[in-house]
């Protein structure tokens, strides 16, 4: 198909043809890759925005069962959610599950929702490679939320943030034990703490967790982009549907308040700059994926190992060779 054609069936909002340009962004072939930012740049001008809303949280704390819970209350407000869930990928295998579309049942029969699972692979910071990208993608096509789903709470997890325009942390009724675990960089970047499982027999605890991060969200110093009394912890119930309108409404007035403030479009201008900055940087380790820089690596640790060259002369010696094949000028490996 041509791109042309492709970037006009996901601005109408078509479903079959947003799937297949997320499949492309994806790829890591490169003619597919030059593909991918054909299509990126000519939607890049659709002048579309999303609310989009990052989810981290602990195993075990029901992040699917609160998207999908939320999600459905969303879409019963007339608005179109698109939910991008990571899976993890086997360091052995490279593979995934990919099982949050099926646990997530009646929010992927919903004509307002798309649901799309994306493997990590070796992508650290609990989301995929080309997840912006996708992210991008589906603001094209119309949604109104984008809901993005991390692998789960690490010190790498606070990547997500760069791509989101809330942050959302959610945790399950827990002692102090859970309130040391959790790394403080996440906790920094929160911009709402949800306490989700606030039913039942864990009701009383999930209170005193609550009030926990309350009190260690109120030691943190004050961020610029936040109204008074941000971030704050909540109590949510997926199971009972409990308090997610409340939770809707603090997520509302701080997007509000960031946009008339002008934080939004600041942040946004940020992510920008972050992901050119990483696009870079892909670019440039790319290089040494390729058949002769591989075997001039080789040549060189060899040396380095063989005490011929230090790894500092080493590495420059590797840069060098980079930038002669930047030039054109780097001579053929023997």
């Amino acid at each position: 198909m041509e791109i042309a054609e492709l970037a006009e069936q996901v601005l109408a909002g078509e479903r079959r043809a947003l799937a297949r340009a997320i499949t492309l962004v994806e790829s890591g072939r490169a003619d597919h890759r030059e593909r991918a930012a054909a299509l990126l740049e000519r939607l890049n001008n659709s002048g579309r925005q999303a609310l989009r809303i990052g989810l981290s949280g602990t195993p075990g704390v029901g992040k699917s069962t609160f998207i999908e819970t939320f999600g459905l209350m969303l879409t019963d407000l007339g608005l179109r959610v698109a939910v991008l869930a990571v899976d993890p990928s086997s360091a052995r295998t490279g593979g995934s599950i990919l099982g949050d579309k099926t646990r997530m049942e009646r929010l992927s029969r919903d004509p307002r929702a798309f649901i799309r699972p994306s493997p990590s692979q070796t992508h650290l910071g609990g989301i995929a490679r080309r997840t912006r990208e996708a992210v991008a993608l589906c603001e094209a096509a119309g949604f109104d939320v984008v809901l993005i789903e991390t692998v789960g709470v690490g010190q790498s997890e606070t990547v997500v943030a760069e791509i989101s325009d809330l942050f959302l942390l959610l945790l399950a009724p827990a002692g102090g034990d859970e309130l040391q675990g959790v790394k403080r960089g996440i906790m920094e970047m929160a911009d709402l703490i949800l306490v989700n499982k606030a039913d039942g027999d864990l009701k009383a605890a999930a209170t005193r967790t609550r009030s926990d991060y309350s009190g260690a969200l109120r030691l943190l110093r004050k961020r610029p982009q936040d109204p008074e009394g941000f971030p704050k912890a909540l109590m949510v119930s997926a199971i009972e549907e409990s308090g997610l309108t409340a939770a809707w409404e603090e997520m509302s007035t701080l997007a509000e308040w960031r946009k008339e403030n002008g934080f939004w479009e600041a942040r946004r201008a940020e992510q920008a700059r972050y992901w050119f900055t990483q696009d870079v940087r892909n670019a440039l380790l790319a290089q040494l994926d390729a058949p002769q820089a591989r075997q001039r690596m080789q040549d060189l640790s060899e040396a380095v190992a063989r005490g011929d060259l230090s790894p500092g002369a080493g590495a420059q010696e590797m840069l060098r060779y980079l930038g002669e094949v930047g030039q054109g000028g780097a001579a053929p490996i023997a």
